[in-house]
């Protein structure tokens, strides 16, 4: 192990981001950690805007494009990392507990031109935008606009350890080690469970979020970094996951992801199942119905060439859901829905329909449209079933303050 960055203070072990200890858009397993703990310690880390900390206010979205187009094959996030855990083993999971996230005071939410293929509407947005944003962390809110204000809503977007083969990955694609899940319920107070894949676990954070959206449609969220992340890590042995889950004071996030959508949400049938026969023993076959009539099921994100699906599930009481998959406009949301045999569709009609929506009904233009979907937008599975699937998507109106 190379000299280490980070150093215990107190009872908290603090890991600066320096270009010793962080990565710009990959993972590897033969990667040296910076750290290491041993389970049950906490640490306190920091981490940096994408691109190595160089996509900063004032920064254009033509130097941003060239960023992107200058090192193709790794992603654009800033990884601090990794971080050895003693005590981890293959067949072991590591239990991160979100115990406290101080952001930066600005972040930036940006779309690509369309010719880069990116985002969920490449083609029908060919111009690039980015915006900046100021927080005010006080009243834990962004202008998104005057008269518009996005409520602050912090998460890491990637949260990870490293996965079995050898070799350099992108960190843009999520998968069975966690990695860019995008899953907005990773707040501070909640927990994550990571299957371990290799010695010491290794683990790592970035992509850094101010708030997101279910989808992340133009594929960004409010991107921003974090003077403090700190996180209480423990291994549980001898237990194997197949997938993260995740765990917040009144539910349990099963999760599912794969390239297409349809096989993510398959996934998560089967993870949810997995999860309810080992802690409630349900029938498999109730599960289905329960996921789209009494469970909370939405999508994580469609924009990282694997996409995401989870479910949050109560620990108690659960009943009949009502009014969580509205067809249209309530007292509280702007909504629009869609339904298709193919899941991807039905999410591609439901989020553009929002954008033209809110453009239309608010007088914004739609790439602006497409940004405020892209940071506050609820994108929730309603039908599961082979023959259709629905989503209904939903902006909050409260967003609007004049």
């Amino acid at each position: 192990m190379n000299s280490p960055v980070g150093a215990k203070l107190g009872d908290v072990y603090v890991l600066p981001a320096t270009p010793q200890t962080t990565q710009w858009g990959w993972f590897d397993n033969a990667q040296p950690p910076v750290l290491k703990l041993r389970s049950g310690d906490r640490v306190a880390m920091e981490t940096l805007m994408a691109a190595a900390n160089q996509i900063l206010p004032g920064v254009s979205i033509e130097d941003i494009t060239k960023m992107r187009l200058a090192h193709p094959g790794r992603g654009p996030h800033t990884i601090t990392g990794p971080i050895y855990i003693e005590e981890a083993e293959p067949g072991d999971t590591l239990k991160i507990h979100i115990e406290r996230i101080v952001p930066r005071s600005y972040g930036a939410n940006w779309n690509f031109p369309g010719e880069l293929g990116l985002g969920q509407f490449p083609d029908r947005f060919p111009a690039g935008q980015v915006r900046y944003f100021y927080f005010d962390l006080k009243r834990a809110t962004i202008q998104f606009a005057p008269g518009i204000t996005v409520p602050l809503r912090p998460f890491p977007g990637v949260l990870g350890v490293a996965r079995a083969e050898p070799g350099r990955y992108s960190t843009v694609p999520p998968g069975p080690f966690g990695g860019n899940m995008d899953v907005r319920e990773m707040i501070e107070g909640t927990t994550v469970y990571l299957p371990v894949f290799v010695e010491g676990a290794l683990l790592w954070s970035g992509d850094s979020h101010a708030a997101q959206g279910n989808g992340e449609i133009n594929l960004t969220a409010i991107e921003t970094a974090f003077n403090e992340l700190r996180l209480h890590v423990e291994v549980i042995k001898r237990k194997a996951l197949a997938w993260p889950r995740i765990e917040t004071p009144t539910h349990w996030i099963t999760v599912g992801y794969d390239h297409d959508l349809n096989k993510a949400l398959e996934i998560l049938k089967s993870e949810t199942k997995a999860f309810l026969a080992e802690t409630q023993d349900m029938a498999p076959e109730q599960v289905d119905e329960w996921m789209a009539t009494r469970f909370d099921c939405r999508i994580a994100e469609v924009v990282n060439q694997v996409k995401g699906v989870f479910c949050a599930i109560p620990k108690h009481g659960v009943k009949p859901a009502r009014g969580i998959r509205p067809l249209k406009e309530t007292a509280r949301y702007f909504v629009t829905s869609a339904s298709s045999p193919d899941l991807q569709t039905a999410m591609n009609e439901a989020a553009f329909a929002m954008i033209e929506q809110i453009a239309q009904r608010k007088g914004l233009s739609k790439i602006d449209a497409y940004s405020l979907a892209s940071l506050t937008m609820d994108s929730r599975l309603g039908d599961i079933a082979e023959s259709k699937k629905s989503v209904h998507c939903l902006v909050p109106k409260n967003l609007w303050t004049s």
